[in-house]
């Protein structure tokens, strides 16, 4: 069966431990599947850069038990290994809850765990930090124990030795090494996207065979036997017009997007377009509706200014198609977009609000629909995620109400709230657009999904 890295807390090494393995196993030429717990987009991206099968998330929240062990056995099975990398502590999910943790995942897939632990500065202490791990859910399994940080023979032999009584199999030590150090920004990992620095696969996997235990660490690798699993993907639940295909902006500044969104949208039968505002295309003219997803606006901030044709030709599509925006490609439908180094940047103007650089908002989404939206119903419920350092304020008094003819239309589609929290209103909606911060996982949601799909195909995207 297919095994769990997960940690005592973030920052212990599990990244760079997947990404190790991903990278010796490509040097072998064996494709190995990886999934990440939780919402996350850019582990998940750096886990998809290295030739290996796009990595997938596994998040019960946003996604539910079903999807979960779904999207896990129908992917593993197309390959004999497969791995998990989880998130944050083991036991860290919804609030202060497991719900949504590594281990909750764990114990849905029944999958061992593979426990990386930060080992600098400490020798006996590591004992009662793992013990009191393995102890704590006897329904879990920590199999194997690698630790990081370790820059010496002397505390090598000093570990083992304090674990020689453990049963929790030793698989390796990492040392530190400023060449296997995956980049970091505000909100994570620096995406692949946005970085010049690529993994150098050789001397990962190098890396990986001197100082893993290969051999005994691959057992835990084997994906689960074969099965057939249903796809219950059907178009015959959508009605789909081909003559209305939807853009999709993805490169470099926008591509904050769960690979299976795409992947349903094909597999329904809508025509994918895509459209590229960091190289100033225009939206195809042949495109109904438009997807922005998340992504690092902020970054290229005076780039998107200067994307004229981009913009403009966002604005004209603003009269006729429907408009999916989230995080990211909400801000630059706003008036003005403030850098981090407080220079304004002329946005499309489409909505009447600025960004400007915030505290960091982050965590799963209850949603509540206020009014039927093209995505959400009255009362309808919906689970989502927030990640983000922008906040947007009004700029109503500095913006030309007469820019668009649905400007009085506007109105914030659902109501939000995060764990042991108030529900709030959120976003801008009408009916030919939703902007918010909130990220959906679509595919998951028969409701979002059937809601969007009706939305791009059938409802809002004819001209009014």
């Amino acid at each position: 069966m297919s095994c769990v890295i997960s940690s005592p807390s973030t920052d212990s090494g599990k990244t760079t431990l997947a990404l190790l393995i991903s990278c010796w196993a490509f040097s072998k030429g064996i494709k190995i599947q990886t999934f990440k717990v939780g919402p996350d987009y850019l582990d998940q991206q750096q886990l998809s850069s290295i030739g290996q099968p796009i990595c997938r998330n596994l998040d019960i929240f946003l996604s539910g038990e079903e999807w979960v062990q779904k999207i896990f056995l129908k992917h593993s099975l197309k390959y004999d290994f497969s791995l998990i990398e989880g998130a944050m502590g083991l036991f860290d999910g919804l609030g202060a809850t497991s719900y949504s943790s590594t281990a909750n995942v764990a114990k849905l897939l029944d999958t061992p765990i593979i426990f990386i632990v930060n080992a600098k500065g400490q020798v006996t202490s590591l004992l009662p930090t793992v013990r009191g791990f393995r102890d704590f859910d006897n329904e879990l399994s920590i199999k194997g124990i690698i630790f990081n940080n370790v820059n010496s023979d002397r505390h090598k032999r000093l570990i083992r030795e304090v674990f020689k009584n453990d049963d929790i199999e030793i698989l390796g030590f990492l040392p530190s090494d400023s060449k296997i150090n995956v980049n970091k920004s505000n909100l994570g990992l620096i995406s692949p996207f946005d970085s010049d620095r690529k993994i150098d696969v050789d001397y990962f996997a190098s890396f990986a065979e001197q100082n893993l235990d290969i051999v005994s660490l691959s057992k835990f690798l084997k994906s689960p036997p074969k099965k057939n699993i249903l796809n219950t993907t059907s178009s015959k639940n959508f009605k789909i017009d081909k003559n209305k295909p939807i853009a999709i902006a993805e490169d470099k500044i926008f591509h904050f997007q769960y690979p299976e969104t795409k992947e349903f949208l094909d597999e329904i039968g809508i025509p994918l377009i895509s459209w590229s505002i960091f190289n100033n295309e225009e939206i195809p003219n042949e495109a109904s509706s438009l997807i922005i997803p998340g992504g690092f606006p902020e970054k290229y901030a005076c780039h998107i200014s200067n994307s004229d044709k981009s913009l403009n030709s966002l604005r004209e599509f603003r009269k006729k198609g429907f408009i999916y925006a989230e995080c990211g490609g909400m801000m630059i439908l706003g008036d003005l977009l403030k850098d981090e180094n407080g220079n304004n940047h002329k946005m499309s103007g489409i909505l009447p609000f600025k960004s400007k650089k915030s505290n960091l908002t982050v965590g799963y989404r209850y949603i509540k629909g206020l009014k039927n939206t093209p995505i959400i119903k009255q009362n309808q419920s919906m689970r989502g995620h927030e990640f983000h350092y922008w906040e947007v304020e009004s700029s109503s008094s500095e913006f030309d109400l007469k820019k668009t003819e649905y400007q009085n239309q506007l109105c914030s589609p659902w109501e939000i709230k995060s764990w042991e929290t108030k529900f709030k209103n959120e976003g801008w909606s009408d009916k030919k657009l939703h902007a918010s911060w909130i990220h959906l996982h679509l595919p998951s949601c028969p409701e979002a999904a059937k809601n969007f799909v009706d939305a791009t195909q059938v409802n809002y995207s004819q001209d009014s």
